[in-house]
């Protein structure tokens, strides 16, 4: 308990003061001349409630300046005033710290300085989706500076890289970009992370964060990452001007997938593009069909155990990916996985597997004659991700990465974001109006997010760790050459074994 209450402390102490908007409440205009003791016991029917008040409008007032500035809890409150009444949880999660011998808390300054934010966001929209957010955050905090801090490579395993030993060495950025899931185990989190926990609880995160994301949040007992997101991965873009010439569907299932392929072979077409030079992407790919062969409560399986990787379903899945291969452009190993959408945008490539940042990045390059559909075999199930940002222990600057946290989980932040990211927010208490202010395929994910079977990404570090992604992708990435189906799935079943029994300890 002691840890617990200390950790809430040392939030409310270096989070407080730091707000950029005031939580949930209602401003009040004072009808006459009064004290912040009775209108707490007015408005909360307890007069202990006038530190949270003043707490509140002080904060608020950074926001909106008609909101005044109270200076002490003795100020006279004078008729005519508008102040912030907040709501009861945040204001008994306020009082459940509240410390007289803190008189800071009850002020509203916005930091300065540097906030160093390091991510793998650099291609279209995500680099866009991005500077959204730094966007609101330099509107609540014009003195700080924001230091961009990405490193390219997708699927940050080029990032991972090179922020662990930055860790290591007590040299962080102040916070940076983390896959929901078991990627945070790579970082030794108890050791290099400050958990969340309490910032969750002040936030209220846990009402408006669905429960399979929020599954997926906790490792060890703790919330280590704010999420900015959901993307999904199970995703079939298709050129809809290709598809239209030649009288084509998207396809449900692998047979009709290939005779598409077939189909447009014979007229120079190359049916399905692939980028696999970031050493994810035909991972990526690959963990979409083991869904369809497999299904969800299976293909889950996978990552606990529960399913061995001698099943039929995988060798089905490697054939299957063994025959796409047949049907891919031959450049796909010097190219990105955005350098292979380049084919649909040109109008030389028909589908693409990919997740749906790729809808960010279509938007970005101005390319809009696309469709999409569930990877063949896919339908009904959500092959999920979320994007995280999170707080190491060393960070230099730990008010700003605390503020930009709260930005990061705010509906503000999340709908800039995601609708030039690509994705759908976290949050779930979007109204229609928020809802209408993202395209259709987006509209469409949200409604699939809601009623799908929802399984997570192995490649963007949701369903298993780091040692098993890389043992993952590396055979897969082999298959790109062997195109040895026995052996591959042999590598595949001896990496679980390795990693599972690296879970027990």
């Amino acid at each position: 308990m002691w840890r617990k209450s200390y950790l809430i402390g040392l939030l409310v102490v270096v989070l407080l003061p730091w707000l950029a908007w005031a939580q949930a409440g209602h401003e009040y205009v004072v009808p006459s001349a009064t004290t912040l003791e009775a209108i707490a016991q007015e408005t909360f029917g307890d007069a202990a409630y006038a530190p949270a008040i003043m707490a509140a409008t002080n904060r608020k007032h950074i926001e909106d300046p008609a909101i005044v500035r109270i200076p002490s809890l003795q100020t006279p409150i004078e008729a005519g005033w508008k102040i912030w009444i907040p709501d009861k949880d945040w204001a008994d999660a306020f009082l459940s710290v509240w410390n007289p011998a803190k008189p800071e808390l009850l002020f509203g300054t916005p930091p300065g300085g540097q906030l160093v934010v390091a991510s793998w966001w650099t291609a279209g929209g995500e680099a866009e989706g991005l500077n959204a957010l730094f966007e609101i955050y330099h509107k609540y905090y014009p003195d700080v500076e924001i230091v961009n801090a990405t490193i390219a490579g997708g699927a940050g395993f080029v990032f991972r890289a090179v922020i662990k030993p930055r860790l290591i060495a007590g040299d962080p950025p102040d916070t940076f970009q983390l896959h929901a899931g078991l990627e945070v185990e790579g970082y030794s989190p108890e050791t290099y992370l400050e958990p969340l926990d309490d910032l969750y609880a002040i936030e209220g995160w846990d009402k408006v964060f669905p429960p399979d994301l929020m599954d997926l949040l906790v490792y060890k007992g703790h919330y280590w990452g704010v999420p900015v997101n959901i993307h999904r991965a199970n995703v079939l873009w298709y050129d809809k001007g290709i598809f239209e010439k030649y009288n084509l569907t998207p396809p449900k299932n692998w047979d009709e997938f290939f005779t598409i392929c077939e189909k447009l072979k014979a007229e120079g077409i190359v049916p399905i593009v692939m980028g696999t030079a970031g050493g994810w992407e035909a991972g990526h790919v690959f963990e979409t069909i083991l869904i369809s062969t497999l299904g969800a409560d299976k293909y889950k399986g996978l990552w606990t155990g529960d399913t061995p990787w001698s099943d039929p379903g995988v060798t089905e899945a490697l054939e299957i990916f063994k025959r796409m291969l047949d049907y891919v452009n031959t450049d796909h190993s010097a190219l990105s996985w955005d350098g292979g959408g380049e084919y649909l945008i040109a109008g030389k490539g028909a589908m693409l597997i990919m997740g749906d940042w790729t809808n960010g990045w279509f938007m970005a390059k101005g390319y809009n004659d696309y469709g999409w559909a569930p990877v063949p075999g896919t339908q009904g199930i959500f092959d999920a991700l979320s994007d995280t940002f999170c707080l190491p222990k060393q960070a230099r600057n730990r008010d700003n990465a605390f503020a930009w946290l709260r930005v990061c989980g705010s509906k503000e932040g999340q709908i800039a974001f995601n609708t030039r990211k690509g994705s759908i927010p976290a949050r779930t208490d979007l109204t229609e109006e928020d809802k209408a202010q993202f395209n259709e395929y987006l509209r469409s994910c949200m409604e699939d997010w809601a009623r799908d079977a929802i399984v997570p990404s192995p490649i963007h570090g949701a369903a298993a760790i780091e040692s098993w992604v890389t043992d993952f992708k590396d055979a897969i990435n082999l298959f790109l050459v062997s195109k040895d189906v026995d052996g591959t799935q042999q590598a595949l079943i001896e990496a679980a074994e390795a990693a599972l029994e690296a879970m027990k300890e």
